[in-house]
Order: structure tokens, then sequence, then C-alpha cells
């Protein structure tokens, strides 16, 4: 074949290669290389934004629905509802609304270790689905967590606890140094719960004895170690989401089951 050819024949085997070959889109993108997530998200990878509930951007004014407890700051700061914690005890922002039973909850969050205390404790990253308004917290017995981690670690957790004293616990493994964003969500139905981290599904517990059918609402909290000086953090939510069952997942949800385990703190 002519020389020229020959690299044309080359040249046009490879763009077809390239034209042809599946591309993986964002969605299904492994974000362990280092690289912090873009827009892509469970509730859009999934379908869920077709029946938006209940959004907050966090622009403005703190709304008065966010009700602080503990030590420390809760505000908005540059679209980002913000938590900063002194060097003793917990600070959470809790949803002060009725709550649901069943839904969709997705935030977008990340959090840093503000600077080295002499002999201090690292906080823990918390966000929890608790039982909402008046009802018995049963301390933490009934709490669902969106996801829980210690600053400075690269293990984040998810859970569900139930009466008396059960938990089914999932871990895993995400870049989470200072100020490197990840997006969580928590799937709540009435057959299965489902955990999502960077539009990826992580776990789906169906047994029927995880599932406590009970109104909840989100909880975000730095949480210190009882009586430990501690490092001062900050954690900042870009934006929360709520959105009803009614869309069905337009992905399998398909994952592996929670751990067994116990939660002896339950009251």
């Amino acid at each position: 074949m002519h020389p020229l050819r020959s690299v044309l024949a080359a040249a046009l085997v490879g763009l077809m290669a390239l034209t042809l070959s599946p591309v993986a889109s964002p969605a299904s993108a492994d974000h362990h290389n280092g690289a912090a997530p873009g827009p892509i998200h469970a509730g859009n990878t999934f379908g869920w934004y077709q029946h938006g509930v209940f959004r907050q951007e966090f622009i403005g004014p703190k709304p008065g629905y966010w009700k602080k407890s503990g030590r420390g700051i809760v505000r908005t700061q540059n679209g980002m509802l913000t938590l900063m914690t002194t060097r003793k005890g917990s600070v959470a922002a809790t949803l002060d609304l009725p709550g649901h039973t069943y839904g969709r909850w997705e935030i977008r969050m990340r959090a840093r270790r503000m600077d080295k205390t002499q002999g201090g404790k690292d906080y823990k990253v918390v966000t929890e689905l608790v039982p909402a308004g008046s009802r018995d917290q049963h301390c933490g017995g009934r709490d669902i967590g969106v996801q829980n981690f210690t600053v400075g670690t690269n293990t984040v957790k998810s859970y569900v606890h139930t009466l008396p004293n059960s938990s089914y616990r999932g871990f895993h493994g995400r870049h989470l140094e200072n100020d490197r964003w990840h997006t969580y969500a928590v799937e709540v139905a009435e057959d299965h719960i489902s955990w999502f981290v960077d539009a990826h599904v992580i776990n789906t517990e169906r047994r029927p004895e995880a599932l406590d059918p009970v109104r909840r609402q989100l909880r975000f909290e730095l949480r210190a170690r009882d009586g430990a000086t501690m490092h001062p953090a900050r954690m900042q939510m870009d934006w929360m989401r709520y959105w009803t069952m009614r869309a069905p997942n337009e992905r399998s949800i398909k994952a592996p089951p929670f751990e067994l385990s116990s939660f002896p703190a339950a009251c």
C-alpha cells in the first residue's frame, strides 16, 4: 500500500475506534483518583429530580427553621450553611420541620480541621435523619446516618439504628481531606434503605428488621468527644434536597446490605 494511504487508513481506524468506544458518564466515574465530584449527584443520576419537594441553597440569611444547638456557630456564608466549633463541645443544626417517613435526602458537603490543638481530638462530621419534632430521640437509637466520619480519616460510615439496640452499618473509603466536596444521599422506602456517595449506590438494606418507619428530619453536627479538648473544625453544606418516592429509580439500586452490629448507647 502507498505510504500516504497507510497513514490515512490508520488515522481513519483510530477515529472510528474513538467514535464508537463507549464513554464513561460522569455518574459512573470513580472519584478515588482525587478529582472532586462535579454537578452529578444521585438526584439527577437516578431521576429523583422529577418530583422535587424541598430544597435549600443557603443563599441569604439563615432560615429560622434551622435550629442551632450546642457550642459554636451556625450561619449561612457565601451560599453555604456553615457550622463552626469551639475547642470544647458539639454544635448541631437541625431542620425544625415536620419531617418525612419516606423519601430521598441528599446533600453536598465538605469539612476541615481549622488548626491543631496540643493534645486535642478530632471532631466527627455527622449528617443524620433523626426523629422529627418532639418524638423520643432514644439517645440516637432510631437515627439514620447519611454520613459519619472523623476529620483527618478517609473512611465514611452510614447506618440505621433500630430499637432496642441494633445497628446496620456500612463503610466506604473516600478522599475526605480538608475542603473536599462530596455528595451523600439516602433513600428510605417501605421495603428498603439505600445509601449513595457521589452518585454511586453503595449499600441497599432490605431486611424488615432494619426498616423502622418513623417521621424523621435532617441534622448536621460536628460531634465532640465528651470532656475532651478538640481541634476546631468547620462543616459546610453547599445545598440539600428532599424528594418523595414518587419517581421510580432510573438505575438499579442493587448493592450489598449493611453489616449487623449493635448500638449500646440507645436508651
